[in-house]
């Protein structure tokens, strides 16, 4: 048992500019998609040189760059919903996928005001008929 190998995963090595989300959220839509498309270019490259045997630094790269388009295409996806998420704030309707999704029959129980609604019979029942308060004297 002591003689088992630990198997270790390879990691990406950052070498050179790392794509960090927090750069990202600051751009605008436009400059995000130029990115990417910039990106799927150097990735498609770097495949090439994959094939044509290229250098190592090249093929360690491919790494980093598929990471950074997952990044960018995340911040794009993310800012989509939250403005989604502003523009449907207050509406009376939303899309599916803003609502919060909690169980089956959390979403299809009454809503607290309608839990509270009393009808008439039941209201003057409650009048007629109140709680009685005792107090033991001592």
């Amino acid at each position: 048992l002591g003689h088992v190998k630990k198997r270790v995963p390879v990691l990406c090595k950052f070498s050179q500019g790392k794509i960090k989300a927090r750069d990202l959220r600051g751009k605008k839509k436009e400059e995000l998609l130029k990115q990417l498309d910039d990106l799927k270019v150097e990735l498609s490259q770097l495949r090439v040189a994959k094939v044509t045997g290229g250098a190592a630094s090249k093929l360690s790269k491919i790494c980093v760059v598929r990471k950074s388009i997952a990044r960018v295409l995340t911040v794009i996806n993310q800012t989509q919903k939250e403005n989604l998420r502003k523009f449907y704030k207050g509406k009376k309707y939303k899309p599916l996928d803003l609502r919060p999704r909690k169980t089956r029959a959390i979403r299809r129980r009454l809503n607290k005001h309608e839990e509270t609604l009393r009808t008439k019979k039941m209201q003057r029942k409650d009048r007629l008929y109140s709680i009685r308060k005792f107090a033991v004297k001592a």
